[in-house]
């Protein structure tokens, strides 16, 4: 994922959780919200009581990894955040990657 398509401001991340539509499961939650940019924007987010450091920064990694294989999959001028629930620490990445899929699929069709 490249730098220009991050998320990183805390305003951004508050005001897409308050004013964002959003979709979840058992193992992600992902809000989504309009933004005036051309391009779609990712943030990640893993809270402290799923693990430690090393825990929560490799499925980060694996979060990034699932939304730069699934490139095609987002509408431009869209701003998305991920989080993601303790559930992620019992499955496989080809679970997570099922659970995001079917999640986006839900956000198309909304």
């Amino acid at each position: 994922m490249k730098k220009e398509n991050i998320v990183k401001r805390n305003d951004d991340f508050h005001r897409l959780i308050q004013q964002g539509s959003y979709v979840k499961d058992k193992n992600l939650v992902i809000y989504t919200m309009p933004n005036n940019l051309s391009k779609a924007r990712f943030g990640v987010s893993v809270g402290t009581k799923i693990g430690k450091a090393h825990i929560r920064n490799k499925l980060k990694r694996q979060i990034r990894n699932i939304v730069d294989n699934n490139k095609n999959s987002y509408s431009k001028s869209q701003d998305y955040i991920i989080i993601v629930r303790k559930n992620c620490l019992n499955i496989t990445f080809q679970e997570m990657e099922e659970s995001y899929s079917r999640l986006f699929q839900k956000l198309n069709h909304k």
